[in-house]
Order: structure tokens, then C-alpha cells, then sequence
């Protein structure tokens, strides 16, 4: 894979388009005109986990990710709990994304004349938006890649053209000069807002897993990582600042701010339908993207003896980690299908499993900056900007999460970070299991890079 792939693999997961739809509508309520500051905060800390990362990513090239840039820093079980974290965060977004995919693919399909409504829709598109992303992803890391750019790219020009023309409309009112003052700006709601900023950009790592398929892996993969922050940074601020001078106070109150943007500009019909599957686009990217590193992080697991070996091989002419995926990919149907049949709304379904991943996000994130500081000291590495990095990022996910569970949320999301706890706790057990009965294990954990895994297997 070329850099631009792997950029491409790192934004899909990301999926900006869909945080453009959502997100600043979010931290607008508390932040006011400071909502691009939020997002700004946002970006900077997550640059801070991505220089962490790519302190790793310059000397260690894997298909294991933070799993196995965790283990240089603090051992096999640092490393299992950052796998295990990030195979949550990972697999919880692409099974929350496919209920965003099917909710707006629904919504295109009835706008376009197309009666897509009712549960028997949502769950035929579940099964149909799900089954292709599990298939893009065992057919190649390059096609599933392509497919999320092409559709990334698609969604992106499609709301980037909005705003340049809703901005063009506005006209010299699209000058709003008090998002850039610091006077009246709540600075709790702000950082307040800096919490669903970082949400936005889980997932922005990814292109670490694709160490066995990258070209030149050990300059491309830190490029990828750290100019898809910066980009992706860039358009939340644009974005951000374009709703807000166009909509005023009536961003806290609208249901979706793009097509409120679109209505009040004048947009021709067929724009609806277009804005829409763009979104729709966005959310199935991030379902593709995410089950790319479950299958290699579990890949890793399997030739290192934590999961089944069976797990720990490719297809043969593909390459991909299929045994992982078909499993995987189905799960994350499964889910939805369950929660779809008892009656949640799809777009309910991507807030709750959503957040339930972004838990183990928050968990690797932390565990690999601490990773970080452990690792360059030992190596005898220059680590000041590390250690400044670090703090950064392991305060800011601490503050994340506590955001999430304080005040306590509306169920159901008061009782996900229990599941999301119940879920290391038996992962730990497995843990435990393996240190009895195969202490060899332990000490595979971690180990596998690059050059260990050529070919087919």
C-alpha cells in the first residue's frame, strides 16, 4: 500500500463526514462561539497521541498496532490490555457505524422514490451494507482501502461544496469575527466540547495495522497517522465555523445542520439525496476501516498463541486475515439486527455502540503514550517532547472518560461503562488463564513484526 492508501485507511476510519453532521451541533450547545477552539483542543491532543504512536511506528512495523507498540514499552500484559482495548474500540465502531450506514441509506432510498422504511428495510440493509464490508475487507487490504477513499472523498467534496456555497451566499456576513474572540467564551463548555472533539478523531491510528502491507512502512505509516489528524483537524474547524456563521443560535436547535444549511441557501431538490447518501457513504467507510484492524490485531493474537492458531492465518490468494473477518463482520451484523428487531432507532445504535468502542479508544490511547515514556527511556531515547506528549494525552483521555460517566448519563449509556468494564474483566481472566497454563505465551506477546510474517500465513 502507498501512503495515500494508508492516509486513506486512517481517514475512512475517522470518518469525518459523519462528525461534520453531528459534532458541532454537539459542542455548540455548551460552547457557543467557542466551538472551533473545542475542536482546535481536540486536534492538539490528539497530534499528542499520534506522536506517541509514531515514536513506535519509525522503529516497529506490525500488523498488532498499539498492541504491539504497547509491548516494547510495558510488557506482555500492557500489551494484551491495549490489544484487547483497541479490538473494543475497533469493532464497536464498525458495528455502530453500520446502524448510521443503514439509517441514512434508508433515508436516501426513500428520497429517491424508494419506500426503504420500517424494520424489515433496516434489517435487509444491515445484512446487505454489512455483508459488503466484510467482503471489501477479505478481499484486500488495497480494495477495501480504495473503496473507503473513494467514498470518503465523495462525502467530503459533497458537504465541502455546501459550505464554500452556503459561505459564498452569506456573502460579507460570512465574516463572523466573534467565533475568533475569546470574550464571552464559556472555557468549561469548551473543554466540554474538547471531549466530543476527541471522539471524532478515534480511530485515527489505524494505518499502524497495515505495517505488513505498507510500502516503506516506517516512514509512510508515521505520515499517514500524523497528516490525517492535521487534515481531518482543519475541515472540523472550517466546518465548525461555516455552520455556526450561517446558522447562528439556531445550530443548538436544528436536527440535522447540513440540511438546514442546504434549505436556507436555496440547494435544488436533487441536492437532498445527495447530501444524504454522502453521509451514508461516510458511515459505511468507517464500518470497512475498523474491521481492517480487528483482523490484523487478532491475526497477530492467533500466531502468537492468545487466540486460537486457526485465527493467525490468511486466505490463501487474498492475503487478508479472513478467518478473523468472517467472524467479526457477521458479530457486528448480528448486533444491529438484535437491536433493530427489538425496536431501537439505527441512528440510537450508533450512540450506544459507538460509545461503548471509544471506551477501549480511551484505553489504548493512554496505554500507549505511558508505553511511550517507558520505552524511550529504556531505549535512552531524547524524550522530553514524549514525556509532554504524554501527560496530554493520557490527562485528556482520563477527562474524556469522565465526562462520559459524570454526570451520569441517561440510560442506557449509564450502564455501557459496566459492560465495557465486564469486558476487560474477562479479558483479563483469559489473561490469567494463559499465564497457568501456556506462560510461553507471555512471552510471544508483542514479538511478531514485519518481517516474521511474509507470505501466506
Amino acid at each position: 500500500m502507498s501512503g495515500p492508501e494508508l492516509a486513506a485507511q486512517a481517514i475512512a476510519n475517522i470518518a469525518p463526514s459523519a462528525v461534520i453532521a453531528f459534532t458541532a451541533a454537539g459542542i455548540y450547545l455548551g460552547a457557543g462561539n467557542g466551538t472551533i477552539y473545542s475542536f482546535i483542543l481536540a486536534t492538539l491532543v490528539i497530534l499528542a497521541v499520534g506522536y506517541c504512536v509514531i515514536v513506535f511506528a519509525r522503529r516497529h512495523a506490525s500488523a498488532g498496532s498499539l498492541y504491539t507498540y504497547v509491548a516494547k514499552g510495558l510488557g506482555p500484559f500492557g500489551a494484551y490490555l491495549a490489544g484487547i482495548a483497541l479490538l473494543v474500540g475497533c469493532w464497536g465502531i464498525a458495528a455502530g457505524s453500520l446502524g448510521g450506514a443503514v439509517s441514512y441509506m434508508s433515508q436516501f432510498l426513500v428520497l429517491i422514490g424508494i419506500p426503504a422504511e420500517g424494520i424489515g428495510w433496516s434489517m435487509a440493509l444491515a445484512v446487505v451494507l454489512g455483508g459488503l464490508a466484510t467482503l471489501f475487507t477479505i478481499r484486500g487490504i488495497r480494495l477495501s482501502a480504495r473503496v473507503s477513499l473513494v467514498l470518503e472523498l465523495v462525502s467530503v467534496a459533497i458537504i465541502l461544496v455546501l459550505l464554500v456555497l452556503a459561505l459564498v451566499w452569506a456573502g460579507p456576513a460570512a465574516w463572523d469575527p466573534a467565533q475568533f474572540s475569546l470574550e464571552g467564551v464559556p472555557f468549561q463548555g469548551v473543554a466540554a466540547g474538547m471531549v466530543l472533539g476527541i471522539l471524532g478523531f478515534v480511530g485515527f491510528s489505524s494505518a499502524d495495522a497495515l505495517g505488513r502491507e505498507a510500502k516503506n512502512p516506517y516512514t509512510a505509516i508515521p505520515r499517514a497517522i500524523m497528516w490525517s489528524a492535521v487534515t481531518v483537524g482543519i475541515l472540523y474547524v472550517f466546518a465548525a465555523y461555516t455552520q455556526i456563521a450561517i446558522l447562528g443560535e439556531d445550530l443548538a436547535t436544528v436536527a440535522s445542520p447540513l440540511e438546514a444549511i442546504a434549505t436556507q441557501i436555496g440547494m435544488p431538490a436533487w441536492f437532498a439525496p445527495l447530501l444524504t447518501f454522502g453521509v451514508g457513504a461516510s458511515f459505511f467507510a468507517v464500518v470497512v476501516a475498523p474491521l481492517n484492524v480487528v483482523g490484523r490485531i487478532i491475526y497477530v493474537m492467533g500466531k502468537e498463541g492468545v487466540v486460537a492458531e486457526r485465527f493467525g492465518r490468511t486466505h490463501e490468494r487474498h492475503l487478508t486475515p479472513h478467518r478473523v473477518l468472517l467472524v467479526a463482520g457477521p458479530a457486528a451484523i448480528a448486533l444491529d439486527l438484535v437491536l433493530l428487531a427489538i425496536g431501537v432507532n439505527p441512528m440510537d445504535i450508533v450512540v450506544w455502540v459507538d460509545t461503548y468502542g471509544t471506551y477501549g479508544y480511551m484505553v489504548a490511547y493512554a496505554l500507549v503514550a505511558i508505553a511511550c515514556v517507558a520505552y524511550t527511556r529504556r531505549e535512552k531515547m531524547r524524550n522530553g517532547l514524549v514525556w509532554l506528549c504524554a501527560v496530554v494525552s493520557v490527562g485528556a483521555m482520563a477527562y474524556v472518560f469522565f465526562a462520559n460517566v459524570w454526570p451520569v448519563p441517561a440510560w442506557p449509556l449509564n450502564v455501557i461503562p459496566y459492560l465495557f468494564l465486564v469486558t476487560m474483566i474477562a479479558a483479563i481472566a483469559w489473561y490469567l488463564h494463559l499465564a497457568k497454563h501456556r506462560p510461553e505465551v507471555l512471552k510471544a506477546i508483542g514479538n511478531t513484526e514485519t518481517d516474521a510474517l511474509e507470505g501466506v500465513g
